[in-house]
């Protein structure tokens, strides 16, 4: 998420500056690559490059082809296979043992449709968006590699794909990648050909709230914002020094727990994590996130004094779930042995992406399934889009 802000940040210097400016995608893989679909890099006209899409072994050969292959300025999408032995002879030799394609284009600041644009708009208004992209195109005329359709939480549709049935098909997958909140390949065989289109979900930054503002939260909102995390400070003591201790944050709240639940909005998205070192203020924020959406709560400290906190809030008739308790981890973080306010900052921030991920944080020399999901192509024939004509 850190990546994509600072080539947000380029490309608006680029605006600025009137800079031509490009991008890279990529837009499929198969077999082991060690970037995955989605994955950006914006290269300037200068030969400034933002980003990766790859270890560091393909960036300058892509941008390379903004200044060979794209003469008319039309998208391209250039092929990588890293299984031929002759990869080696390329000079690549990244042995990764995969195929990476990687859709270049150049950027139209004046464009709806440019997806720089498209993600900050879904970043300032923290809501999710779909991008869907047509990056290989065989035997049909109307449809080009670039264009593009979007969605957005409200459902609003925009596209400038001239093929009905296509759009239709889009929409309605687009749709499910929004619910199911998931990336997708997808491959539409069409009665004159195929069109293959990458269903990318945009995800506004990670809503963190630190409840706390000692000196052991400082490297857990450092840690974060170097994720890219959006992340406000909760302090509880309405300390004014913690506007400079937290100078990194994106807010800070100056608040007592009587009144801290008119203060903070929390919702599905939201992580949050507790680490005040004062009980009655962990015990009256309890009661603010238990009941609350938020998918992750961690409270810090030893493991009876979560209980303790739990016990006390059945004493006030305060009930809760167990599907409740599922998103409450106390102690807070995986067990790296940590005991210094960093690597117990390290352990948070590693458990908190555990759980965003639906991972188990254990080591991946055990792990006997891929690092990454499958890359898996969804194929939809045109006799099941004719119903969706519009």
């Amino acid at each position: 998420m850190n990546e994509l802000n600072a080539i947000l940040k380029a490309f608006k210097e680029c605006q600025h500056n009137a800079e031509p400016a490009f991008l890279a995608t990529i837009v499929n893989v198969k077999g082991s690559t060690y970037r995955r679909p989605g994955a950006r890099m914006l290269m300037t006209q200068a030969g400034h490059m933002l980003g990766m899409i790859s270890g560091g072994c393909l960036e300058n050969d892509v941008f390379e082809h903004t200044r060979c292959s794209m003469l008319d300025g039309q998208p391209i999408v250039v092929t990588y296979d890293t299984t031929a032995d002759e990869d080696i002879v390329w000079g690549f030799g990244l042995g990764c043992n995969g195929v990476v394609q990687v859709l270049i284009e150049r950027l139209d600041t004046n464009d709806p449709l440019n997806p720089l644009a498209v993600i900050n708009q879904c970043f300032c208004n923290q809501q999710p968006g779909i991008i869907a992209t047509v990056f290989a195109v065989e035997g049909i005329a109307n449809v080009k590699v670039g264009e593009r359709l979007l969605l957005n939480t409200d459902s609003n549709v925009t596209s400038n794909i001239a093929e009905p049935a296509l759009t239709a098909a889009l929409i309605k997958d687009a749709q499910v990648a929004l619910q199911n909140q998931r990336l997708s390949v997808n491959k539409y065989q069409l009665l004159s050909g195929s069109v293959d289109v990458l269903i990318e979900l945009i995800q506004p930054p990670i809503q963190l709230i630190i409840f706390g503002a000692g000196h052991d939260a400082v490297p857990v909102a450092q840690f974060a914002k170097n994720l890219g995390w959006h992340v406000t400070i909760v302090d509880c003591r309405a300390s004014e020094a913690t506007k400079e201790r937290f100078a990194m944050a994106d807010e800070v709240i100056l608040s007592r727990r009587d009144i801290l639940h008119k203060q903070i909005s929390v919702d599905e998205r939201t992580i949050a994590v507790v680490m005040t070192h004062n009980y009655l203020d962990d015990l009256e924020i309890l009661k603010i996130l238990l009941p609350s959406p938020a998918r992750y709560l961690g409270f810090l400290g030893p493991k009876h004094r979560t209980e303790k906190l739990l016990q006390d809030l059945r004493a006030e008739e305060i009930n809760y779930t167990s599907e409740q308790l599922q998103r409450l981890h106390g102690p807070i973080g995986i067990d790296i042995g940590a005991d210094t306010p960093e690597a117990i900052a390290l352990s948070i921030i590693a458990e908190i992406q555990a759980v965003l991920t639906n991972r188990c944080a254990g080591f991946l020399k055990d792990r006997t399934d891929p690092i990454h999901h499958r890359n898996e192509v969804k194929t939809t024939k045109i006799e099941q889009l004719e119903e969706l004509k519009i």
